[in-house]
């Protein structure tokens, strides 16, 4: 498995934010999954009461920093975006990078985000406001006296702009959609963009925020949703046997990628290092994970050979882990084939127990918590864990997180409509 490469320069991490269900920094999110504390409770962002399920991971109390921003950007901030800037501001003051282009070639400095567009929201709100009529000239007319900051709030790319304009990045821009996927795959673009010697510095990460009528009801008719509304602090039970659907949650998650030897010149405290990304396509159904695991096995092994890496080199999984049925038994089997032997061996948790699952978010805040694991030597617990699953036999560090040595982390995103993303995380050592 250890095929690579060398493919050019080393990427590390020197700077994180977060918003999260459990926390609205980082810190706070780590020690509150290190507790395993739960941040699942009742909706309340919207009257849920006639829903089949009306739970959910909201960011309480989230107040947010209404400083102004350049170019009339306020205008495009939506709850989703506003999270995503929280996360973002965090994440450049970690790196002591808040002066963004004016401390490093701007040139050389780009954004690269998991999220996704609203246009549903965008056509509702053009009817209520009169500005949507029935005949096609009508509807013409009517879109030209749109704003240009109408669209761009509901649009997937709004958010990149607002994080590019508001640190003058003129480098490398992506928006990456892939549903659970995408904020694993846009640090992975970024981790290539660097490695490529086409940036210096990255802003990657994604932003989310599904808490409304119109999208909960549809992961209720997909049926893929836990109905556990009386519980909502153990709904999400990843690999349980009696794991009856994920648990829908939002927030923000950011890193500040750079170029090692970039980093090492300005003295930037280093957290670890992005070694290997791998991703794929099960091209199985939109709605399951094959029951062979062969696409996120794929992803994964990708990861390890870009890595030059082998099985016996990883000592931790945070696994995508959804809590439902097929998705955990699909991804146990692509674990066991990637790692094959050594699958027992490796603790393996999913932090959806605790977070629940922060969709285009997810592979963000998921690869910040495996770094953490990497700093502090500490396995976060798979909470709610009480009977096994005879299709999920792997140790998924039940309940209570545990101390030990963590140098190579895989962390695991798996998406709806079938893409898979898997980043290799390591310990840095210069």
């Amino acid at each position: 498995m250890k095929r690579n490469s060398n493919k050019g320069r080393r990427v590390v991490v020197t700077g994180m934010g977060a918003v999260t269900p459990v926390g609205h920094t980082v810190e706070q999110t780590w020690e509150s999954l290190k507790a395993g504390r739960c941040g699942i409770d009742t909706l309340s962002i919207f009257d849920a009461s006639t829903f089949e399920t009306r739970i959910g991971g909201e960011v309480r109390g989230f107040q947010f920093d209404e400083r102004p921003l350049p170019g009339g950007l306020a205008d495009v901030l939506d709850r989703k975006n506003k999270l995503g800037v929280a996360a973002a501001r965090q994440a450049m003051a970690d790196a002591g990078l808040e002066g963004g282009g004016a401390q490093i070639d701007a040139s050389r400095f780009g954004v690269s985000l998991g999220t996704e567009g609203r246009r549903d929201r965008l056509l509702p709100e053009l009817r209520q406001r009169k500005l949507l009529p029935a005949s096609l000239e009508e509807r013409r007319q009517a879109l030209r006296a749109v704003p240009p900051d109408e669209y761009l709030r509901y649009s997937p790319y709004g958010l990149a702009y607002i994080l590019s304009g508001l640190w003058g990045a003129r480098g490398p821009i992506m928006t990456i959609s892939t549903a659970c996927t995408s904020s694993s795959q846009a640090l992975g673009f970024a981790f290539n963009k660097i490695r490529a010697g086409e940036a210096d510095v990255m802003l990657a990460g994604g932003a989310e925020s599904l808490m409304e009528p119109t999208m909960v009801a549809a992961f209720i008719l997909l049926g893929a949703l836990s109905k556990r509304n009386d519980e909502p602090a153990t709904a999400s039970r990843p690999f349980d046997l009696t794991r009856d659907g994920f648990v829908l949650a939002e927030g923000g998650a950011m890193l500040v990628l750079e170029d090692a030897w970039h980093a090492y010149r300005r003295g930037a405290r280093i957290y670890g290092e992005i070694a290997g990304f791998g991703c794929s396509i099960n091209a199985y159904r939109i709605t399951d994970s094959p029951p062979d695991g062969e696409g996120p096995y794929l992803a994964m092994r990708a990861a390890l050979e870009d890595a030059a890496l082998g099985p016996e080199d990883v000592d931790y999984i945070n696994a995508h882990g959804t809590s439902t049925q097929q998705n955990d038994a699909s991804e146990t089997a692509a674990i066991k084939r990637c790692l094959g032997n050594r699958a027992r061996e490796v603790p393996v948790s999913s932090t959806k127990s605790m977070t629940g699952h922060m969709v285009n978010a997810a592979g963000a805040i998921e690869a910040i918590i495996s770094l953490l694991a990497i700093r502090d030597g500490f396995v976060p617990p798979t909470i709610n864990y009480r009977t096994p699953d005879p299709a999920c036999d792997l140790d998924y560090v039940p309940n209570q997180g545990r101390r030990q040595t963590v140098r190579t982390v895989l962390s695991n995103s798996f998406g709806f409509g079938g893409s898979n993303g898997t980043l290799v995380l390591r310990a840095y050592v210069a």
